[in-house]
């Protein structure tokens, strides 16, 4: 199965989750997800009164310089180990 099938399954698992991840490895699940299907953040950093986005841009942020194909299969090593 090619890299991206497998990460195709892993976004398809990671809706159904035994539990809700806490909102520290919801951040890493959608940082990975952008890193894989976008690549670096791009834009402007959201102004102080959005909160959750400008959490969403630092945490994607973060991943500046991690290749697509690095992202995706952290983000399958991810959902796996939340899965169980």
């Amino acid at each position: 199965m090619s890299l991206q099938a497998l990460f195709d399954k892993a976004v398809a698992e990671s809706k159904n989750l035994p539990e809700r991840p806490d909102n520290m490895t919801l951040l890493k699940i959608y940082a990975l997800f952008k890193q894989a299907s976008t690549g670096d953040v791009e834009g402007k950093r959201p102004g102080f009164t959005d909160m959750v986005g400008r959490a969403k841009y630092d945490a994607w942020d973060g991943l500046k310089g991690t290749s697509k194909e690095e992202a995706m299969q952290q983000y399958i090593d991810l959902i796996a180990e939340l899965k169980g």
